[in-house]
């Protein structure tokens, strides 16, 4: 069985995801909770960049 790289638990299937700018194999489930994390950095960094008035792109 293999094993998730994050919680390293065994699992049914792992799936190739690219974290902090490394590919790593995960499971299901911290797929979904690095994407939730991605998700609120993007906007917790919008609500930074326009409180700056940041008018550019990243």
């Amino acid at each position: 069985m293999p094993i998730c790289k994050e919680c390293e638990d065994e699992v049914d299937e792992l799936f190739s995801v690219k974290i902090d700018g490394r590919r790593k194999k995960i499971c299901e489930e911290c797929m979904d909770i690095a994407r939730e994390q991605d998700e609120i950095a993007e906007e917790s960094e919008a609500v930074v960049q326009n409180m700056m008035g940041f008018k550019g792109r990243r």
